[in-house]
This record gives C-alpha cells, sequence and structure tokens, in this order.
C-alpha cells in the first residue's frame, strides 16, 4: 500500500543536530557509542510526558529504529504516540533543547515536554 501525503509515516526520526547532541550527552556521561530510548508516561500539564534516557541495550520488546548512526529504542505502547515524529535539537537564545515534533499531539504544553492525543 502506498502512502499518501494524508498518512503520518509510521516511524520516529531524528534530526542530525539532535543526534550530535545525544552522542555529546553519552560521551558526557561516560557511555560513548550508546543509544537513545524514546517514550512517553502518563503525567505533566497536558497528559503525557515524552521521556528520553540513553541506554545500552534494547529492552525485549522495544521497537529499533536506526536513523542518523543511532538507535532508537521505542516499547510498542509509547510507539503508538509516537509514530511520525520528528525528534529534533533547538539551541540559541530561545532555544528548548530536545524538540518533539509530534503529528499526533492535539495539544501542547508551553515548555513543549507534555501533550494530549
Amino acid at each position: 500500500m502506498n502512502q499518501t501525503k494524508s498518512q503520518k509515516p509510521l516511524t520516529i526520526s531524528i534530526s542530525s543536530e539532535a543526534a550530535e547532541h545525544v552522542s555529546r550527552f553519552a560521551e558526557r556521561s561516560g557511555k560513548p557509542g550508546s543509544n537513545l530510548r524514546v517514550a512517553v508516561k502518563g503525567g505533566g500539564c497536558s497528559g503525557m510526558t515524552y521521556i528520553l534516557d540513553i541506554v545500552d541495550e534494547p529492552k525485549d520488546d522495544d521497537k529499533v529504529i536506526e536513523d542518523r548512526g543511532l538507535k532508537l529504542y521505542v516499547d510498542k505502547k509509547s510507539y503508538v504516540f509516537l509514530a511520525g515524529t520528528v525528534l529534533e535539537y533547538s539551541g540559541g537564545l530561545n532555544g528548548k533543547g530536545f524538540v518533539f515534533n509530534n503529528p499526533n499531539a492535539k495539544t501542547t504544553c508551553g515548555c513543549g515536554t507534555s501533550f494530549s492525543v
């Protein structure tokens, strides 16, 4: 089945700048070559909160996505809420750090760390 423009891509991707920052954080935390766990959990001012963690290995039920030299580990429950998301990094004076551009989010909080669907 071909994807149309109205369909969301069924993957999660990371921008090159965000991938570089993940690699730097991994080195600083003494885990060079580690990868990134991306998840959501209930909480935050909009209902669900994004979680990022530097990890060595996936859990048994994780979906593994490779992008820009990193492996992103996403549990199946979180993947439902994150499919189509692009993880970016916003620096500069008004930068927020890691930014989730999530097409599934109907509303987000002002700080961008929580959302609702």
